[in-house]
Parts: C-alpha cells; sequence; structure tokens
C-alpha cells in the first residue's frame, strides 16, 4: 500500500534551485535512506515530505489516517518530568483503558445490580486494550530504554538534568515508542555508540512501518535499508539495494554513460572527417552531403557531468619507523579519582592497522592521550619503538589555532615550504583561492576536519593516531580518507564508530573494556563474528549441568559441539598464518624495491640496513611458513577423523 507520494517537488533560493523536480514513492514496506553531499538539501526534503515545510513546487500526497514521526538532528526532549513519566506518557489512551477495567474489575466483584451491561462494557474495553497491545506496552518502554542505555538507574531521573545527548536518544526512544507509520529519521545514529547501533539495526531491521532515513553511517544503512535516493545535481535519482549496492550500480552507470558518449564522440569525429574530406570533390560530394544531414539529425549525448569536486590526498611517510612501534604492559586509563579501563597490554608493530572500539565513556580518547603524554598514565610500562614519530589527529579540534587564517594554519609550521606549495596542499582538500584566507573560527566542522587533515599530511609522520577522523565528514570525503589510510605506508591506530570506516582501514580490533583490551585479529565483520562465538559460548556454560550421568544423546550432541569448536579453531589458525604470510610478504616486496632503487648508490651504510631487514622478514617468512604448515595439516587430520 502507498503510504506518500511526491511529485515534482522542488525549492528554491532565491534565483538558485536546491532540487527540482523530485519524484519519491513510499509504500508501507519501504526501507529507503536519502543521501547525498553536504549541502544538496536532504534534510530539507525530509522537513517537506514531513509536513514540516511547505514546497516550492509539486505536491506531497498522504494516504489517509498516515501517521508520520520525524527524528531532526541534534533535537532533544525539553521537559520536567523524569524518564519513565515520559516514556510512559506515549500510552495515556491504553493506560487510560487500563484505568478503566480495573475499575470495572472492582465493581464485578461487589456483584452489583448491572453486572451483565459492566461485563459486556468490560470485554469491549478489552478488546481495545488488546488490538492496542496494552499487555505488552511496559515490556516495550523498558526494552527500548534500556536498547538506548537507559537502565533503571535513569528511570527516575529528571530529564531536565540529563546530557544532550542523552536527551536526544530519549527523544528517538519516544519516537519509537509512538510507532508511526512512517518513520523518518535525520541523521539518527549521532550520539550513539556502537552498541546502541547494533541493538537499533536489529530493531528496525523487525520495525513494523515504513522507514526514511538521512545517514552518514554506511554500515547503518547497509543493515536497515534496501532502497536508496540520492539527491545529486539539484535532481533524486532512485536504486535499488543497500549503500553498497547503490555505490557499485552508480560506479557501473557512470562508466556505462562515459563508453556511451566517448564511442558517440569518435562516430561523429569520423562522420566530420569523411564530410571535411569529401564535401569539396564533386565525385563525393553528395555521400558527404548525406552524412552531413546525419550529423545533424544525430542525438548528441551530454558530457557526462563530473562529480562535484572532491578532495583528493595522501598521508606520506618521511622515514620508516622499526618493526616494534609501541608497546604497553599493564596500562591503566583515567583520572585519579576516575579510573577507566585496567590491565591493558598493547603490542602494536609497523604498519599495523588497529580500530580500537568499546563503549562509550570506558576511555578510548583517554588511551589515545595517554600515550601521546597528554594525560598520563595511572600506571603501565610504555615502550616506544625506533624512529617512530607520532602525528594525532584530535576529534575536539583543539590542534587549530582560531585567531589564524587557513592558509597560515598549515604555513606557520612549515615556514620553508613555498607559498605555493602550501595552496597546493589546501587545494587537495578542497580549500580554493578564497577559503584559504578564511579564518579558522568562521570553518564549518567539515571544513575543521578537513583542514586537521591537511596539517596531518604535511607532518608525513610513520604512526598515525586519530580519534574520530570521520567525524563531520560527508561521505564521499570519508571514502576519499578511507583510499588514503588503505595505501598509507605507517603504522595506524584509531578510534572511530563508523563501522564501515573500520571495516575498510582495520585489520585489527582492539576492544577496550573496564577488564582491559581485547586483541581480534580481523576486520568489523570478523570482530562481530567472533563476539557472536563468545556470547553462544556464555550461553552454553550458563546452561551447562551439573556433573551427573548423562543420557548417549546428550553425550554425542556435546562432543559433536565440542568437535566444531575444534575445527573452527584450527581453520581461525590457518586464516591468521596466511594473513601474517602476506603481510610479511608484502614487507619483503617493499624492502627488495627499495634496494633496487638504491641499487645504483654509493650508500653502503643505507644498502646495509635495508639488507639486515630482508634477512629479518625472511626469517620471519620462515617461521609463518612453518607455522602455516603445521597449522594445515593439523586441520587436514582433524578432518580425516
Amino acid at each position: 500500500m502507498i503510504l506518500l507520494q511526491a511529485n515534482n517537488i522542488a525549492r528554491f533560493f532565491g534565483a538558485d534551485i536546491l532540487f527540482q523536480h523530485v519524484q519519491l514513492e513510499i509504500q508501507d514496506t519501504t526501507r529507503c535512506a536519502l543521501v547525498g553531499k553536504n549541502g544538496a538539501g536532504k534534510s530539507t526534503l525530509l522537513k517537506i515530505i514531513a509536513g514540516l515545510q511547505a514546497p516550492d513546487e509539486g505536491t506531497i500526497i498522504k494516504s489517509k489516517q498516515l501517521k508520520i514521526g520525524y527524528l531532526a538532528q541534534d533535537t532533544g526532549l525539553d521537559t520536567e518530568k523524569n524518564v519513565i513519566d515520559e516514556m510512559t506518557a506515549v500510552f495515556n489512551e491504553v493506560r487510560k483503558i487500563e484505568q478503566q477495567l480495573r475499575k470495572i474489575e472492582h465493581q464485578l466483584s461487589q456483584h452489583c445490580k448491572n453486572y451483565q451491561a459492566l461485563l459486556k462494557e468490560y470485554d469491549q474495553l478489552q478488546e481495545q486494550f488488546t488490538q492496542l497491545d496494552g499487555y505488552r506496552y511496559q515490556a516495550k518502554i523498558r526494552t527500548i530504554l534500556h536498547g538506548f542505555g537507559f537502565d533503571e538507574s535513569f528511570y527516575q531521573r529528571s530529564i531536565q538534568t540529563l546530557s544532550g545527548g542523552q536527551k536526544t536518544r530519549l527523544a528517538f526512544v519516544k519516537l519509537l515508542l509512538e510507532e508511526p507509520d512512517l518513520l523518518i529519521l535525520d541523521e539518527p545514529t549521532n550520539h550513539l555508540d556502537i552498541q546502541t547501533l547494533n541493538w537499533l539495526e536489529d530493531y528496525l531491521r523487525n520495525y513494523k512501518g515504513a522507514l526514511l532515513i538521512v545517514s552518514h553511517d554506511r554500515y547503518f544503512l547497509d543493515k536497515t535499508v534496501d532502497q536508496i535516493y540520492e539527491l545529486n545535481k539539484q535532481q533524486l535519482i532512485h536504486y535499488r539495494g543497500n549503500y553498497t549496492k547503490y555505490t557499485e550500480q552508480k560506479a557501473a552507470l557512470e562508466e556505462q554513460e562515459w563508453k556511451q558518449y566517448e564511442k558517440q564522440q569518435a562516430q561523429i569525429k569520423k562522420m566530420e572527417d569523411f564530410i571535411a574530406r569529401n564535401i569539396a570533390r564533386s565525385s563525393t560530394t553528395k555521400r558527404a552531403q548525406s552524412r552531413q544531414k546525419q550529423l545533424e539529425k544525430l542525438e548528441q549525448l551530454d558530457r557526462p557531468q563530473q562529480e562535484n569536486k572532491q578532495a583528493h590526498f595522501v598521508f606520506p611517510c618521511h622515514h620508516l619507523s622499526g618493526n616494534v612501534v609501541f608497546q604497553l604492559k599493564d596500562g591503566a586509563i583515567g583520572y585519579q579519582n576516575q579510573p577507566l579501563a585496567n590491565d591493558i597490554q598493547l603490542d602494536i608493530r609497523r604498519q599495523d592497522s588497529i580500530a580500537i572500539v568499546g563503549s562509550n565513556g570506558i576511555g578510548k580518547s583517554t588511551l589515545l592521550k595517554s600515550m601521546i603524554g597528554q594525560i598520563p598514565l595511572l600506571q603501565g610500562e610504555v615502550k616506544w619503538g625506533a624512529n617512530v614519530s607520532v602525528g594525532y589527529y584530535d576529534q575536539e579540534q583543539q590542534n587549530l589555532h582560531y585567531t589564524k587564517d587557513v592558509l597560515h594554519e598549515l604555513w606557520d609550521d612549515h615556514r620553508t615550504t613555498p607559498e605555493k606549495d602550501i595552496r597546493f596542499v589546501l587545494s587537495s582538500f578542497l580549500f580554493t583561492q578564497e577559503d584559504v584566507l578564511k579564518p579558522v573560527s568562521l570553518l564549518s566542522g567539515g571544513e575543521k576536519a578537513r583542514l586537521m587533515l591537511a596539517k596531518l599530511s604535511m607532518q608525513e609522520e610513520n604512526f598515525l593516531i586519530l580519534d574520530e577522523p570521520t567525524n563531520h565528514l560527508d561521505l564521499t570525503s570519508k571514502e576519499v580518507l578511507e583510499n588514503a589510510l588503505i595505501s598509507y605506508q605507517g603504522t595506524l591506530l584509531f578510534v572511530s564508530h563508523d563501522r564501515y570506516f573500520i571495516n575498510r582501514c582495520a585489520t585489527k580490533i582492539i576492544e577496550l573494556s573496564d577488564q582491559g583490551a581485547k586483541l581480534y585479529i580481523g576486520d568489523y565483520d570478523y570482530y562481530l563474528e567472533k563476539k557472536e562465538e563468545e556470547r553462544q559460548l556464555q550461553e552454553a556454560d550458563k546452561h551447562e549441568e551439573l556433573p551427573k550421568e548423562k543420557s548417549a544423546g546428550r553425550q554425542s550432541f556435546e562432543m559433536n559441539k565440542q568437535q566444531q569448536k575444534q575445527k573452527r579453531q584450527l581453520e581461525r589458525k590457518v586464516i591468521q598464518a596466511e594473513d601474517v604470510m602476506n603481510n610479511l610478504e608484502n614487507q619483503l616486496e617493499e624492502l627488495q624495491q627499495q634496494m633496487q632503487l638504491l641499487a645504483s648508490s654509493n650508500d653502503h651504510i643505507q644498502l646495509g640496513e635495508l639488507q639486515m631487514q630482508i634477512d629479518q622478514v625472511n626469517a620471519q617468512l620462515d617461521e609463518a611458513l612453518n607455522d602455516w604448515e603445521k597449522a594445515s595439516l593439523d586441520l587436514e587430520q582433524f578432518e580425516q577423523k
């Protein structure tokens, strides 16, 4: 059933067009996302669809009694009620019926004269109460509050005393409890940690209404939507599939458009050459004129429009570090009156790409700041490797000088670099001639993020420590950053809530908790698989019976379960050994290339150091090969049992 249709919607700002000719259809089963660059008009279009603004052109057609729920960016509850009263108020109609039912129950117990009439009224109210899912409303409140991180300790707290992020999350909770037919969410993942995001994705997958979402969280979009509307160049384009499918389809469509355009251009050039060669010759004039008419009738394709200007940058390394980059033994972080995490063991090696994950407030940013000395460790033994140089990205953007302009924010750190080179670097981060003279204090969040990344690229450090680097970046800039970090030759350690970003950039995950830091060798999807395995094992341990006589079927089941576990462990050992071998082979190839480049030089010291590194990697490769052979043999023997 169609819930809403947008027909030829347009929005203008004076003589400028934000978007026009927008066509959109939402059915009761629709799960769609609206994507586009910052400033394309996504939030404006959502407000028009939600009925909060009127379009300049076009119409919005809604089904009768359509209930729309709209969550704006950074919205928040503003009430003097406590948490549980505000959430319970959503069900006032249900609660009134419940009170009437209790009242009638009391009257019926008194054997009143109008017993049959009351009984009939009670049956009608009870049916209405059941249709409104009245028996489950209290469980719904508790389930969704808990999903957003509000346990019973929050229930009696006044909403006025909560933080802005908590008020925003409560506004989201209240909207989900209202269960609108169409749920419109503008950046719903702001202020949510990874644990809450995982819960929310599961909840929205089972949501009975339609979804229309704007989000920069590509992992979230992959999990929750199956259609994408892209707002680009003032037009709305529809794609089938989640975000990853959309990027594939878009790339294929752009490639096809270019091929068709280039093919036609080659055809036109061939026709023009034929006409030019033959128009003046009497024997071929008619053929040339015929070809001229064909050319005039040809419906020429417009040149495919290039994407709007986007950033393009790299993070070069001035020199390589030693194999050991950073080690922390028995570390503890936090503040003297508020320790956050203990028993932290870190061993970071050259070219590692590590993401730190964990719940909000556990100390992820504190750990990074403790590593670089901004915050002292509560305890622990630190060891830095040889030739390590650190570049740090601060999510709070405190490394910027708000009294400077963009140009001097970089140039003052590199006074010997010519101004034209500084301007060239800034242009690759989308700062044009006019932008470089803009005061830093007037930059948007996204512009400040790009400026900090520009400073980082100029430093050419071999160990990048990044704290939420994708905050404030649009989807295109995130993808450019990912590509730059994937090709980065140094070591990478970062904190991020962007799971898509983690999946692309990280080869190891460190989960930080109050019990320490646990290492997972793999990307974010692998980390989730391992966490699910751990959860299942914990559940199995809880239900494990006390030692006693077991049935043959039970013993067989447990033996099979144990064998599956052993097989998975052996398979992981093989995969991990292969990963180690691949990394070492890549290192060896790079070192050999460096040897070839220096072969003609007389720098015997550097050649000797490179040869030592090659010998070391070869030794590690032999050891890794032995590990792989042993793991493969163990797995093969196990499968033959």
